[in-house]
C-alpha cells in the first residue's frame, strides 16, 4: 500500500488525484490551507483519505506538519497553487507590482519547492513526484502566473536529476483549459468558455479526472523510465514538442 501525499488536495483537480489514488488502495493524505474543506473531502473520499492543513508557502507551517505527514512518501503531488490575479485589482505602482508577482511565485513554486524539499528524505525509492502546471506557461498574456508555472516546469528539471540517483520520477503536467475547478473564481464567461473549447481537437473542456488520470499514469511502474518531462494535457490546445 503506497502513501501519497497531494497539496491543495480539497477541491477541483487536486480533489480528483485524491479520490483516484485512494480508489485504487493507497493511503492518502491531503493538504491545503483550508482546514474545514479539506476535512469534508477526506470524508467523503473515504476511510483511506486523510487531511492536514497547512499553508505550503510557509516554512514554518510546513515544517510543523511534518509530524502529521507520512514517515515514508511513495508519491508527492505538488498541485497547491493558482492564479492570484484572478479576482485581486490590478496593482498600482513598483511595490503593488512586486507584491502581485511575488503571490504568483509563493502560491506556485515556493509551495512546491517547500514541500518537496521537506519531504525529499521520506521519499521512497521507485516513487514520484509529479508537479502541476498550465498550458499558460507555453502561452503569453498570463504574466505572473505564466511565469510561475515556467518556473515550476525549469525548477523539475534539476528535481529530476537529483531525485533520479534514487530511482524517484520528477515530472510535470500541464493542463489546458479545465472545468469543474475553483480557478477562474466565477470569472468564465460562456464566450471565453467556448473560445477556449474551439481551441482544442477534442471539442471540449477539459476535466478534472483527466489530470487524475495523467497524473497516476506518471506515479506508476509504467512510467518508470519517464522523467524530467512535461506532460500537455488540453485536448490539443497546444502541442507539446
Amino acid at each position: 500500500m503506497r502513501q501519497i501525499v497531494v497539496t491543495g488536495g480539497g477541491t477541483g483537480i487536486g480533489r480528483a488525484i485524491a479520490g483516484s489514488f485512494a480508489a485504487q488502495g493507497d493511503q492518502v493524505v491531503i493538504t491545503g490551507r483550508r482546514k474545514d474543506v479539506l476535512e469534508r473531502t477526506a470524508a467523503e473520499l473515504g476511510p483511506g483519505v486523510t487531511a492536514v492543513a497547512f499553508d505550503a508557502t510557509d516554512p514554518g507551517q510546513v515544517e510543523a506538519a511534518l509530524d502529521a505527514l507520512p514517515a515514508q512518501v511513495d508519491v508527492l503531488v505538488n498541485n497547491a497553487g493558482g492564479n492570484t490575479d484572478i479576482g485581486a485589482p490590478a496593482p498600482t505602482g513598483l511595490a503593488g507590482l512586486a507584491a502581485a508577482w511575488r503571490a504568483n511565485l509563493d502560491a506556485n513554486v515556493l509551495s512546491a519547492v517547500l514541500v518537496t524539499a521537506a519531504l525529499r528524505p521520506r521519499l521512497a525509492a521507485g516513487g514520484a513526484v509529479v508537479s502541476v502546471s498550465s498550458i499558460a506557461a507555453h502561452r503569453g498574456g498570463s504574466g505572473s502566473y505564466g511565469a510561475a508555472k515556467a518556473a515550476v516546469e525549469v525548477w523539475n528539471l534539476t528535481l529530476a536529476q537529483d531525485l533520479g540517483k534514487d530511482r524517484i520520477t520528477a515530472n510535470v503536467v500541464a493542463p489546458g483549459f479545465v472545468e469543474a475547478t475553483e480557478f477562474f473564481g466565477g470569472a468564465m464567461t460562456e464566450q471565453r468558455r467556448a473560445a477556449l473549447i474551439a481551441q482544442t481537437s477534442t471539442g471540449r473542456a477539459g476535466t478534472p479526472a483527466d489530470i487524475a488520470g495523467t497524473v497516476l499514469f506518471l506515479a506508476s511502474p509504467a512510467a518508470g523510465h519517464l522523467t524530467g518531462q512535461t506532460l500537455h494535457v488540453n485536448g490539443g490546445s497546444l502541442a507539446g514538442r
